[in-house]
């Protein structure tokens, strides 16, 4: 349509121009005036047309959303305390009518409660933590008896290759249980010390400001947010556990490389800044430090506190990163922050690469300089099972030679 106009208009032009006097004022004043219109119409038609296209195919246009934590200042240094109209809308909405699916979250909770618990757990604990351990490992599993895998096995296996007299407790409740003392049977055959306790939670917390968070969201008063509920509740028991009795802790997805005997009051960076080589994230998957310790009843505080069951991560490496930056260096507060290579050698990005057997001449480079690093530095290596779980270890990949070289029970076949 815009065509045709301008062809009708260009024989006008051309029929006049030869009638009239190309040199006329008046003639040129109103062929400027007169083309300039013409385009302008065809312009705006154009792009309202365009635009039309554009919002046709909205359907194919993706946004990516990235949220950024921030730096934010520890709640229990703020001065005062301010009311959060967030939460206390959500409690009166609690008061009036309970949540189903919030209601089968705290369904969790229900499992580290029972009659004498308090005094059953305190007694398990003391006759099995004692001056014949090596080094007192801890770890925790709210899962399924029936999920604890091959994989959490090795990581059972690493920890005695390394400690034949360490001790190792699960806190556990579904591990508490005859399924759990199957799965837990072949190292107590082979003479390791090894135990699955359901924990009292509240016993744990009590005197800590953990205690009145618990309490909170068993009263519908704090929400629990859309993270599985158990995965926070492992964050904090494992702060409590160490607090109140010290010692190693370790994710259920650790493997560990060498002895632990000598390191004290430790964490691990998982990343560094590259150009001042400071480090830049802590991570809660390995935690060394003594009983009473006040970093850990720092963590915890801030936990109760900034809790946000929203965010992936925010009760844990970005809790215990947070914390740790504002109060390193404090008087007090006696506490190392070993490299990337002690624990997370390997991200979780390129992890994959370890199960798999190198194709390329640098996918071969890399995997050496890992593992190189790993011998020298490495007390352990965190598995990322998020992300790994679904990768078959290949035999002959570097994985293989690990578990080959870490294993007691050394069912390598099998792991995957």
């Amino acid at each position: 349509m815009d065509h045709d106009i301008e062809k009708r208009f260009t024989v006008m032009i051309d029929h006049r121009r030869l009638n009239q006097s190309a040199s006329s004022p008046l003639f040129t004043v109103f062929s400027i005036s007169f083309i300039t219109l013409i385009l302008v119409t065809t312009l705006v038609r154009i792009s309202n047309f365009s635009m039309q296209l554009r919002s046709n195919d909205y359907s194919e246009v993706k946004i990516e959303i990235k949220r950024v934590i921030p730096q934010l200042p520890l709640s229990s240094e703020k001065d005062g305390e301010r009311k959060n109209p967030i939460k206390q809308q959500y409690t009166q909405q609690m008061m009036q009518s309970p949540n189903l699916k919030t209601k089968e979250k705290l369904q969790v909770i229900e499992t580290f409660s029972g009659d004498n618990l308090s005094e059953k757990f305190q007694k398990r604990v003391i006759e099995f933590v004692g001056d014949g351990c090596e080094v007192n490992f801890v770890m925790t599993w709210i899962s399924s008896a029936e999920f604890f895998g091959k994989r959490e096995v090795l990581a059972i296996e690493s920890v005695f290759k390394s400690h034949p007299r360490g001790c190792l407790m699960i806190l556990s409740a579904t591990l508490d249980s005859p399924q759990g003392y199957t799965i837990l049977k072949p190292f107590l055959d082979r003479g390791y010390k090894v135990l699955a306790v359901t924990p009292d939670l509240s016993f744990l917390l009590k005197g800590t400001a953990g205690e009145s968070w618990l309490e909170e969201i068993k009263t519908g008063k704090r929400d629990p947010g859309k993270i599985p509920l158990g995965q926070n509740l492992s964050n904090l028991m494992r702060l409590a556990y160490l607090y109140k009795y010290g010692g190693v802790y370790l994710d259920t997805d650790m493997i560990v490389l060498k002895s632990f005997k000598g390191l004290r009051n430790v964490i691990g960076a998982q990343t560094l800044d590259p150009s001042s080589t400071n480090w830049t994230r802590l991570n809660n998957a390995v935690l060394i430090f003594d009983k009473n310790h006040p970093l850990l009843l720092k963590f915890i505080e801030e936990f109760a506190n900034t809790f946000n069951g929203n965010i992936w991560g925010y009760n844990g490496p970005y809790l215990v990163s947070r914390v740790a930056r504002a109060v390193e260096g404090s008087s007090g507060y006696n506490f190392t922050v070993m490299r990337p290579s002690a624990f997370y050698s390997v991200n979780w990005l390129e992890i994959k690469k370890l199960f798999r057997v190198p194709k390329t001449e640098k996918d071969s480079r890399w995997v050496k300089v890992k593992l190189l690093h790993m011998q020298r530095s490495g007390y352990g290596l965190h598995l990322w099972n998020k992300f790994s779980k679904k990768y078959e270890i290949e035999q002959g990949s570097a994985m293989w030679k690990l578990v080959s070289e870490h294993c007691i029970i050394c069912d390598t076949g099998s792991v995957s």
